[in-house]
């Protein structure tokens, strides 16, 4: 494989990694929204359990990412996550996605592609 190929694939799997830290986001708000008998089963249900087992999962996955993934780049596609978490929070929270968020998202993502060129 070349360099580019391997860049790519790398990417990618930076980006998965960022797409589960961001499920487990969602997952965690979730059930913040809920209300629990005691405060021991707000923090040990099984929402909460896996939503930070998916963190300790996206962490091994960016790491291992880094790898190939030059330093510099990890900050910029770690923010392609505000784009996903608004995309969840939209559609599983029913949450509003203003003019401004909109906006910034579209920032985002042209920054992301914009910086991931110039590699």
């Amino acid at each position: 494989m070349n360099d580019l190929t391997l860049r790519i694939i790398f990417g990618a799997i930076f980006i998965l990694s960022v797409l589960i830290s961001s499920v487990s986001q969602v997952m965690l708000k979730t059930s913040a929204n809920k209300t629990y008998a005691s405060r021991i089963k707000e923090y040990l249900n099984p929402t909460v359990i896996i939503a930070y087992i998916l963190f300790f999962m996206s962490t091994l996955i960016t790491v291992f990412a880094y790898k190939i993934v030059p330093l510099s780049l990890g900050p910029i596609l770690e923010s392609t996550g505000y784009v996903f978490v608004s995309i969840f929070s939209y559609f599983l929270l029913k949450e509003r996605i203003g003019k401004r968020k909109l906006i910034g998202i579209l920032l985002i993502i042209g920054g992301v592609i914009f910086y991931s060129i110039q590699f």
